[in-house]
């Protein structure tokens, strides 16, 4: 999303949930779409802590992922 540019129509008025590989990222841009008036929360320690803890990684077909 381009700086100043406005949430897509399918992300405006619904909880959105931010994740990155290890959560640094994910943490600025949920403070950023929460400055910008959506509802936003970050999965704090990224991919790296979904996976540490037993939590499904799967690709878009729905198969067995992985972190790169």
């Amino acid at each position: 999303m381009p700086a100043g540019a406005g949430l897509p129509p399918a992300a405006q008025g619904r909880p959105l949930v931010v994740i990155c590989h290890s959560g640094h990222r994910s943490q600025r841009a949920a403070r950023i779409l929460t400055e910008r008036g959506a509802e936003a929360v970050d999965v704090k320690g990224g991919m790296n802590a979904w996976s540490a803890v037993g939590l499904p990684v799967v690709d878009g077909r729905g198969s067995s992922g992985s972190i790169a």
